[in-house]
């Protein structure tokens, strides 16, 4: 049946369009994420808790390098 067909191709457009947008939201995060660690780098931050000014664990910096809470901030949900 064409209508069904016709359907279905309309939802996978649909869901393929929504896929599509969230890709480009998390890249739109994650470039934000390093302009703020380029910032912190430049500014002399980099490496130090934005919320209490600790240092960040190396380990986790090596997780993430765009971290910018210590681990205790970030389980508090401080960022």
């Amino acid at each position: 049946d064409q209508t069904k067909v016709g359907r279905l191709s309309r939802i996978d457009a649909l869901q393929g369009q929504a896929m599509a947008q969230e890709v480009a939201r998390r890249r739109e995060v994650e470039l934000k994420r390093i302009d703020a660690a380029l910032k912190r780098i430049d500014d002399g931050d980099y490496g130090y808790c934005i919320n209490c000014g600790e240092e960040i664990a190396v380990r986790r910096l090596e997780l993430d390098p765009t971290a910018p809470t210590c681990i205790d901030c970030a389980r508090r949900g401080e960022n």
